[in-house]
């Protein structure tokens, strides 16, 4: 099987490392991976900042990096989520619509992908370290995913999962604006989910949304909380 992937921002520039343990997952599931170097951006954070316009020209661009029929997977739930949610606001009645209805039933989440499509879920990874999922607002409510990450995660040697008490409370980010404009409440927010990590006993925050992840980690980097946040994809390579 061939797919296309796609890289966010935030990926990009700043967790790098992420999408290179991601091509190393695909290539031990006997998947080959196109990278199209002219992407950019979904037009996720524009949109949510109101900035419509900016948005759709974002997401006509998104349309024609992605034009090959074949699985486009995103490694961050939020951008994936914002596709499949959004875009058919931005290209409704639109001369793009036909090309967005190609697009977006076929754009999947990483983990989806794995778990759902194409039905692999271990990869002989080590991790023994006890670890929280987090179930990103996105995931939940955009995707409808649940399980999958954990999933995955219950075939890592080692590991052992615990639960937050509270695991349907946003992390404070809010789509990215959110934080921006009620940083206070933000905050708060921030700290109570990590409060509630940390109480678990919990060593590692495990995510499969890098928006929640940069939020997460520069709160608990900032505050000196004993507790580190990583993708999912880190996880299962680990120990290669």
């Amino acid at each position: 099987m061939t797919i296309d992937l796609f890289v966010s921002c935030i990926v990009d520039q700043f967790y790098p490392l992420t999408a290179m343990n991601v091509l190393k997952l695909f290539h031990a599931a006997d998947v080959t991976v196109e990278y199209n170097h002219e992407q950019t951006c979904c037009g996720k954070i524009a949109y949510h900042s109101g900035n419509l316009e900016d948005s759709k020209e974002l997401g006509e661009k998104f349309l024609k990096d992605f034009p090959n029929n074949r699985p486009v997977v995103g490694i961050d739930a939020s951008c994936v989520g914002f596709i499949k949610s959004h875009y058919k606001d931005l290209f409704h009645n639109t001369a793009s619509h036909l090309e967005y209805k190609r697009l977006v039933s076929n754009v999947y989440e990483f983990t989806d992908f794995l778990v759902n499509k194409l039905k692999f879920t271990d990869f002989n990874a080590s991790f023994p370290h006890k670890v929280v999922y987090h179930d990103s607002c996105s995931s939940v409510r955009e995707l409808n995913l649940k399980d999958e990450g954990r999933i995955l995660l219950s075939h890592v040697k080692g590991i052992q999962i615990v639960d937050l008490r509270y695991p349907e409370i946003c992390c404070g980010l809010g789509r990215g604006m959110f934080s921006i404009k009620h940083h206070a409440i933000s905050a708060a927010m921030t700290g109570h989910k990590l409060e509630d990590a940390v109480n678990s006993g919990a060593e590692y925050f495990v995510t499969n949304d890098m928006a929640c992840l940069m939020n997460l980690d520069c709160y608990a980097r900032k505050q000196k909380i004993d507790i580190k946040v990583v993708h999912i994809a880190d996880v299962l390579a680990s120990g290669w």
